[in-house]
């Protein structure tokens, strides 16, 4: 039984080895799977919500374009994983046939041997052959020959046994993995089939907005103007906190913030956790990239975004995202709100709350709740504007936001 015991485990580590890779990168696509299934779910759940009116159109257009990329990319991932099952399945099956003739080749050689083995399995003809040696030696050599091919037959007849034991398992393996790729194959039909339905329903809305690309046109202008105003009162905060402090600091005149001792090493701990931030919220997906780029659906129209837009859901808390102490609360247009977070020379803020619950001079913590985020009540959409920034110049937020 120890015999067989170590068999199985070479045969197990063998097969773990021979599909280790591409079962890695069968883990990987899968994990990518579940996770787009996951924000597919949320983002529909989220889109959902918008009320098809005519002011309405273009943010309707942009949800259809959201639910369609991320749907693709889950068609895409799960394309690639049944291409990766379908080569471990060839891989198993080359496997099976293999063993298969092994097996066969073992009982071919245990036949004869069990044959030959009843040719003289009289216990006179044994002791014949061991009398009939020329001298002591050659005895000694004949029954040690006769223990070794009963040993061999023993050996023989657990080889079979192990390689049936392979066998079965690859066989149970094969089921398996050909089972799992045709749910892969029917969730891809599924998949696609959603998609087309949504393409048409996005053809018939663009086709609604184009009629009045220029009506739309303008009101994108319009809110870019008021975005650049927003973003022109948070720099000038930002620029006269560095003021202050290089006032404070005797009078310096540098663009960048003079920092205490503590202030350096508070800075020093955001900028080792790049890439590694939480969200400042806790559920969500990015709307909007940073930087400068052309209107998804009027192209004639460019953002120039100096942060991220994050669409959540309604009653969604903001949340800092580092350690620091609250620069500013600003009263913008609407009367929504913006929280600045001052982390050393490291600014984030968190745009369009409806209310905070920090004041200017407050220390915060990592995943802090700082306000509840502004629910637009006609088109439904609770966004968060995140931005971050090093002294005056903004940066990437996706960069620094885990998985962002």
């Amino acid at each position: 039984m120890q015999f067989k015991f170590k068999y199985v485990l070479v045969f197990l580590a063998l097969i773990f080895s021979a599909n280790l890779f591409s079962q890695n990168s069968r883990e990987v696509l899968e994990a990518r799977r579940i996770q787009l299934q996951k924000d597919k779910e949320y983002i529909n759940a989220l889109l959902s919500n918008t009320k098809r009116t005519e002011k309405n159109l273009l943010i309707e257009l942009l949800d259809l374009n959201k639910k369609i990329d991320t749907r693709e990319k889950l068609i895409s991932v799960i394309s690639k994983e049944s291409k990766e099952l379908g080569n471990e399945i060839y891989e198993n099956q080359l496997e099976i046939n293999k063993n298969k003739r092994d097996l066969e080749a073992l009982k071919k050689d245990y036949a004869d041997m069990i044959y030959k083995s009843y040719k003289s399995k009289s216990q006179n003809s044994r002791i014949m052959f061991l009398l009939s040696s020329e001298n002591f030696f050659q005895a000694y050599k004949r029954f040690q020959y006769m223990k070794q091919y009963t040993s061999f037959r023993k050996m023989q007849g657990e080889e079979i046994q192990v390689k049936t034991f392979e066998l079965e398992a690859l066989s149970d393996s094969l089921k398996v993995k050909k089972d799992q790729k045709q749910l892969l194959v029917n969730k891809q039909k599924k998949e696609q089939s959603v998609v087309e339905k949504e393409k048409k329903e996005q053809e018939i809305v663009l086709s609604q907005v184009k009629k009045k690309e220029n009506k739309y046109e303008r009101q994108i202008k319009e809110f870019i103007k008021e975005e650049n105003r927003i973003n022109a009162q948070i720099d000038k905060i930002i620029r006269d906190a560095i003021a202050a402090s290089n006032n404070s600091a005797g009078g310096a005149t540098s663009g960048t913030f003079v920092l205490t001792a503590e202030a350096k090493e508070l800075a020093s701990q955001f900028a080792s956790n790049k890439g590694k931030l939480p969200w400042p919220v806790e559920k969500g997906y990015v709307s909007m990239y940073f930087g400068k780029q052309p209107h998804p659906i009027v192209t004639t129209a460019t953002i120039e975004s100096n942060g991220v837009r994050i669409t959540t859901e309604e009653g969604s808390k903001a949340r800092a995202v580092f350690n620091g102490t609250v620069l500013s609360v600003q009263i913008l247009s609407g009367n929504k709100k913006a929280v600045l977070i001052q982390h050393g020379n490291y600014i984030t803020v968190y745009k369009n709350l409806e209310n905070v619950t920090v004041n200017t001079g407050d220390k915060v913590v990592t995943k802090q709740e700082i306000g509840t985020i502004f629910t637009d009540r006609v088109t439904g959409k609770t966004i968060i504007g995140f931005v971050l920034s090093k002294n005056t110049t903004t940066e990437d937020p996706s960069l620094w936001i885990y998985k962002m």
